[in-house]
């Protein structure tokens, strides 16, 4: 056996182990276990006597026949199998060790064929061991003990059979011997067994391939112990046995087709690197990736490589540093997981270059290099893959945190970060974002003033160090030249001065080649600091200069070598003082200008990233947000606009969501409560309790200085997400009741905002008002109030929220709201605030609000709304005696007058007019009779008219409001009675519960009656009822808004616009018959705030009376083409509302929302998009409407031109998705063909047909079928090549097994129809032109006729 014994042989015939022989095979599938474990035990017993009775056929078949029938062994006698091979071997290799160590070669050559049996053994049981029976299925070799009867006998069996057999074998639980064995036997010294390379190659392959074999299962390389073995398996086979080409090969193949292998190979690769001191294998198997091409199709063989570059740069980056030069033609690969490794690589490399401290290496180079490797990042940021884009701001990042900081790179960092927050992928303006973040964190600049980044300290840091710089220069220049006036001559100065500059220009020539030499580390920012360094260079060689030539230069004949020497030693001395200041200030000076070069670059930033916190993508705007937390810790200026403007995410939905690294992200409001905590309201360290109190307050009352109403709304609803969750501590809260109620001196601001606060924080909880009501009116509503009307404006919001804030739930008759008597004295300082005479515009925004409180708050506020008013109109309408400034003024021309108010400063309303002449009002009010006109007896007030007219508006719009609580508290009080008399009934016969069904219907008729009478007294009683006060009101407004040439004043003609437009919703009988009035008024206005509240009148009109709208939508419509951009504004969102929710009916006026597509400013063209947007959710909206708007845009007085209506219908076209509707449009543009004859039509409906996307067969059929009605219009070009564009797509759609036939011949037929075209033109127009010349022939003739005849008559 001995002799016969290849183990190259056998190794080749195991690789169908179904069909390997054994010349004595035992038949161990038919043996039962007994007969099994005595056969091993033959075995057993030889081996035991000598590890080299491997070498005896009989228990060499033996062993092999158990290994060929591993899926019947029991998985007991398999272990047993496995522990024989192991210890024979193990035995055989201690053997062979002590006979390399005393023995000679013939004695060592004696345990070779032993050797490879065994590891041939071993290699097999490897591969068999993974087809053992699962030890469920495992047959006992001993019979089991009787099962103990009584109490748990059954459970107690199968539990411990169970644990049995799961003991009994494991292939996991060997592996790690087996890899600590084979590594024992690489120890060996293979070179005195096999003396031939072939047969060792062929040993070390067989031992190694268990190893190889187990890495491809991924569950066993999550063990340490067994993926430490493999590494020492392989590393020393390649370090000691010449096994590194095999490997090499191994491990390719490895990454090519295992995806858990990457790591682990680049694990061991490093392995062999540090502690085998073996790097030949890594450098080769890194030459051959870098040989390696792949391209864009390829996704898991890039991908695994890729992850092996990355980790084994890493682990040894100075390893793939040597063969970085190859590895770059990587950056050019089709594959761009390929291009994302290298630049990690690159990372890497950077990280290892600027943190290593090797002593050997120099230091210009590995500058060199790092230029290098940064300039190739920056480079890739403009790579045409979004995810390499990513990757680069990703690594950029990382590198960040580098001791080294690297200003000039920094810079140059920056700049690309900014650019990139206009990509348009949202994951590389993310990364771009959080790059910037990591910069500001980590820049250089905080060494000397504490790192903060206000660009206006910066700015006067920078000019002290400039005038610091000029006035050390002026002082070395007069110092240079100062000594030398004293007993010299002006030709000894010149002299002086040409040696002095010719030593100079040496100096300078010479540092400028050793600056050319160096250009590579240049850390400069900008010209003006190169500029800077190069005068500190000139300045220095000046001064060493000077003392040089003060030696070998020519000495001026007048000078005496003790003048010579004094002057020396002088110059020497005050040079040698202020050449380290200037130094030290031109370093100051570059530092300063790199600071502020980042700091703009940042401020640059942080305008677009204000913008991408409006981005669709959670994860931009998560990042935007840390932006603007990070900027205002480092104060930036326009951190605070950020903060601002994220106050509108608080109404973002809260969905959590998972990031591309697969962690759980915060929501967007839940982060956003998070920063602003952060920022303003978590205590500060080292404060005392009472001083954190009193910041928190001060934070919260900034928040509210010049913020607009929609930052006070978001404001609002944040401060009840706070309150709510209890963040707001009850100490803060007393500390805004101070600033609020103080009585020293405070500013307007801080009192204003701690009652717009208290007002917030009282939504979410009402106690924090309820107890404090006499502070609110002695302040609020006392004299300060009336001193400050904005401060009296939110104390009227504050007091609000004493009746709640508990949504109402629709259907649901409850109502939580509390409700005062009139006789309490908050109604008292209402009425007060109301009519205290004040002539400033902020009385209306208070009125409104006073009102408001009025009907939140009483129990009858219409009781007060009629005193009020019947108060402001005795004060309006009231006799007057003439001021005696007027009495000089001519009687026919009175000094001002609500008809003829003078128009120069109308609305200059804080200071008093002369009071006007109201003779004509008095006269049309209804009642009064018409007096004849009196030159001086009766003066009037404009502003006291409209503050009579605004409350009047303000109390119809809000009593409809009240009429409709009230319907419901009726309702719901009819109900409770109800459930009380049916309860007292309680549960009767058959014939009670068909009388409680009868009396269910006459109670849903008293609910309807009840409805009835409120609508009757909505609609007859407020504007048309005898008894009511505001049917008074309405003529009059009708005369101010019909007669704006009599009613001059433009306050007045706003204030009766505005109520007109509320009386109009009130009543439909009043709206019917007076809205034509309002919309000649939207005509003809110049006033563009009037304008703009008749459009936002007109949706609340429309609300209330859809029909009358309707009817006259297309006067709405004209709002859309105001020159004012704020009356286009809300026109378009009033019309947005309307239309989808379905207020109005859409017409063909959806052609002038198109229009909007196209503005030129931004915010009418998004919000133009979003409209079609949430309209092509509704069903078929736009598909319905579209061919209106293609010949609204396209003919007519309201086409735009070609190119815009291009690119609106290119966005419009989007949303036709169905195919069915595609096919209609397809049918429906060809027809219209036939109805025109203009070429801008024909384009325009070609390019329409050009949009679609023809993605079905139906589409190309309804498209040739239309052929009769567009073939005469293709001898048009543009056309022609439409339907060029056309037959493209529906090529690239068609199916696979469809035939071109058909498209072939449609192309052929649009060929010939476009030739006859060109040709039937060609004749047209010549035959026009011979009738232009038969008609130019026929006038000649006729001139000349009558020239003749002219000439007969003469003779």
């Amino acid at each position: 056996m001995t002799s016969s014994f290849d183990l190259q042989e056998e190794l080749q015939a195991l690789q169908d182990t179904g069909n390997y022989t054994i010349d004595h095979e035992h038949d161990i599938r038919s043996m039962e276990p007994g007969e099994m474990d005595a056969l091993l035990q033959q075995a057993v017993s030889a081996i035991a006597e000598s590890s080299e009775a491997v070498t005896s056929p009989d228990t060499f078949d033996i062993l092999k026949s158990f290994l060929k029938c591993a899926g019947a062994v029991p998985g007991i006698l398999m272990s047993k199998l496995l522990d024989l091979i192991m210890s024979g071997f193990a035995a055989e290799v201690d053997a062979a060790a002590h006979d390399i160590d005393h023995e000679d070669q013939q004695t060592c050559a004696v345990h070779k064929v032993p050797i490879e049996m065994y590891a041939f053994l071993l290699n097999w049981s490897a591969r068999a061991a993974e087809t053992v029976t699962v030890p469920d299925e495992d047959a006992p070799i001993v019979a089991p003990p009787k099962p103990r009867k009584g109490r748990g006998g059954k459970a107690a069996q199968p539990r411990a059979a169970a644990k049995n057999k799961t003991s009994e074998w494991s292939w996991k639980d060997h592996i790690a011997a087996v890899l600590t064995l084979i590594s024992k036997v690489l120890k060996l010294k293979t070179s005195k067994i096999w003396t031939v390379s072939a047969e060792r190659d062929t040993f070390i392959g067989c031992l190694t391939a268990p190893a190889y074999h187990i890495t491809e299962n991924e569950q066993y390389m999550k063990s340490q112990p067994i993926k430490l073995g493999v590494y020492k398996v392989i590393c020393l086979a390649v370090k000691h046995h010449g096994h590194g080409p095999a490997a090499q090969t191994t491990i390719m193949q490895s990454l090519q087709y295992n995806e858990h292998l990457p790591e682990p190979m680049a694990e061991c690769l490093n392995v062999l690197l540090k502690e085998f001191d073996h790097a030949q294998l890594g450098d080769e198997i890194l030459r051959e990736i870098a040989a390696k091409s792949f391209n864009a199709q390829d996704t898991k063989g890039p991908r695994n490589f890729s992850k092996f570059l990355t980790q084994f740069a890493e682990w040894a980056p100075r390893a793939v540093l040597k063969q970085i030069s190859l590895l770059l033609s990587h950056l050019d690969s089709e594959s761009y997981p390929m291009r994302m490794a290298i630049v990690e690589i690159i990372g890497h490399l950077i990280r290892e270059l600027a943190s290593s401290e090797d002593l050997t290496s120099d230091a210009h180079q590995t500058q060199k290099q790092l230029n290098g490797l940064y300039d190739l990042l920056i480079e890739r940021t403009l790579d045409l893959s979004s995810y390499v884009r990513s990757k680069v701001f990703n690594v950029l990042s990382r590198l960040c945190d580098l001791p080294v900081k690297f200003p000039k790179q920094r810079l140059a960092i920056t700049g690309v970060a900014v650019t990139a927050l206009e990509d348009k992928v949202a994951g590389v303006r993310k990364n771009a974002i959080s790059l910037i973040v990591k910069l500001m964190v980590t820049h250089p600049y905080g060494l000397m003033h504490g790192g903060l980044l206000g660009m206006q300290e910066w700015e006067e840091r920078y000019r002290e160090v400039m005038a610091e710089l000029q006035k050390t220069e002026k002082a070395l220049d007069d110092t240079l030249t100062g000594g030398a006036d004293t007993g010299t001559t002006d030709k000894g100065d010149d002299e002086r001065e040409e040696a002095s500059s010719s030593a100079r220009s040496k100096k300078k020539k010479k540092r400028s080649r050793h600056r050319s030499e160096d250009a590579e580390d240049a850390m400069d920012v900008d010209e003006e600091v190169e500029d800077d360094a190069e005068d500190e260079v000139e300045v220095a060689d000046s001064i060493i200069g000077d003392d040089e030539d003060e030696e070998g230069g020519p000495s001026s004949s007048q000078k005496s070598e003790l003048g010579m020497a004094a002057l020396t030693d002088e110059q020497a001395a005050l040079a040698a003082l202020e050449s380290n200041q200037l130094l030290h200030l031109r370093l100051r000076k570059r530092y300063y200008s790199e600071a502020l070069s980042f700091i703009r670059q940042v401020e640059e930033a942080a305008k677009m990233i204000s913008e991408l916190l409006g981005s669709t993508h959670k994860t931009e705007v998560l990042e935007s947000m840390e932006f603007f937390r990070v900027a205002h810790e480092y104060q930036l200026d326009s951190a605070k606009i950020g903060i601002k403007k994220m106050l509108h995410l608080i109404w973002s939905k809260d969905n959590s969501s998972m990031s591309e690294d697969g962690k759980e992200l915060k929501g967007v409001r839940s982060r956003l409560l998070e920063c602003y905590r952060s920022l303003y309201f978590d205590p500060l360290p080292d404060m005392e309790p009472k001083q954190q109190v009193n910041r928190i307050a001060k934070n919260m009352i900034e928040l509210t200085y010049d913020a607009t109403l929609a930052e006070l709304t978001s404001l609002e609803e944040m401060m009840r997400y706070m309150m709510d969750d209890d963040r707001i501590h009850s100490d803060v809260v007393n500390m805004l009741w101070q600033a609020y109620s103080s009585e020293r001196p405070v500013g307007k601001q801080q009192r204003r905002g701690a009652i717009i606060i208290i007002g917030m924080l009282a939504l979410a909880r009402r106690s924090v008002v309820q107890d404090r009501v006499d502070v609110l009116l002695k302040i609020g509503l006392g004299p300060m109030g009336k001193a400050d009307l904005i401060l009296a404006k939110y104390t009227c919001v504050a007091l609000q929220r004493l009746n709640g804030s508990a949504k109402k739930v629709k259907g649901s008759l409850l109502d939580k709201s509390l409700r005062i008597d009139m006789d309490n004295p908050v109604f008292r300082k209402l009425q007060e605030a109301i009519e205290h005479p004040c002539r400033s515009r902020e009385w209306f925004a208070l009125a409104e609000q006073a009102i408001n409180t009025v009907y939140a708050l009483g129990d009858r506020p219409e009781l007060l709304s009629n005193t009020i008013i019947k108060n402001l109109t005795q004060r309006a309408f009231r006799r007057r005696e003439k001021k005696s400034s007027a009495s000089s003024a001519p009687e026919d021309q009175p000094s001002s007058s609500l008809s003829s108010a003078a128009p120069q400063n109308a609305d200059a309303m804080d200071e008093d007019p002369p009071p006007p002449s109201t003779q004509a009002l008095i006269s049309t009010m209804p009642g009064s009779t018409a007096v004849p006109a009196k030159k001086s007896d009766d003066t009037g007030d404009a502003f006291e008219l409209s503050q009579l007219l605004f409350v009047v508006g303000h109390v119809a719009v809000k009593h409809i409001v009240y009429l409709e609580l009230v319907e419901r508290e009726w309702k719901r009080q009819k109900q409770e009675k109800e459930l009380a008399d049916k309860l007292a009934r309680g549960a009767g016969d058959d014939a009670a519960s068909k009388d409680g069904e009868e009396l269910d219907q006459v109670a849903g008729n008293a609910e309807d009656e009840i409805g009835d009478r409120i609508a009757a007294v909505r609609e007859t009683e407020l504007l048309y009822g005898p008894d009511s006060l505001l049917a008074l009101y309405g003529p009059l407004l009708i005369r101010i808004c019909g007669r704006p040439d009599q009613f001059k004043n433009t306050t007045l003609r706003a204030v009766a616009t505005l109520s007109f437009s509320k009386f109009l919703c009130v009543s439909s009988q009043f709206c019917d018959a007076n809205h034509h009035l309002l919309f000649r008024i939207l005509e003809t206005s110049r006033d563009a705030n009037i304008r703009s509240n008749i459009a936002i009148a007109l949706g609340d009109v429309a609300v209330s009376f859809s029909t009358i709208v309707d009817e006259n939508s297309d006067e709405l419509y004209r709002g859309l083409s105001d020159p004012d951009l704020v009356v286009k504004k809300n026109t378009l969102m009033v019309l947005t509302h309307l239309i989808l929710n379905g207020m109005i009916k859409v017409k063909g006026q959806l052609g002038e929302m198109a229009k909007c597509l196209e503005d030129e400013e931004t915010r009418i063209a998004d919000l133009a998009k979003l409209f079609f947007t949430d309209l092509s959710t509704k069903d078929n909206a736009i598909y319905n409407n579209l061919p209106d708007v293609i010949s609204h845009l396209s003919v007519g007085e309201h086409a735009i031109d070609e190119e815009g209506f291009q690119r609106t219908m290119r966005y419009i076209f989007t949303f036709i998705e169905k195919e069915k509707q595609a096919e209609s449009i397809v049918e429906k543009l060809c027809q219209r063909f036939r109805l025109t004859e203009d070429t801008r039509q024909w384009r325009d409906i070609a390019f329409c047909l050009s949009l679609l996307l023809f993605k079905s067969e139906r589409s190309v059929k309804k498209l040739i079928e239309g052929l009769p009605f567009y073939r005469d219009k293709l001898h048009e070009k543009v056309v022609y090549a439409r339907f060029q564009e056309i037959l493209v797509k529906a090529r690239s759609n068609k199916t696979a097994n469809k035939s071109d036939a058909e498209l072939n011949e449609f192309e052929n037929v649009l060929e010939e129809n476009r030739k006859q075209g060109e040709e039937d033109q060609a004749f047209e127009k010549r035959v026009e032109g011979k009738k232009a010349a038969a008609k130019k022939r026929a006038t000649r003739r006729t001139a000349r006729k009558r020239q003749a005849s002219v000439d007969e008559d003469e003779e």
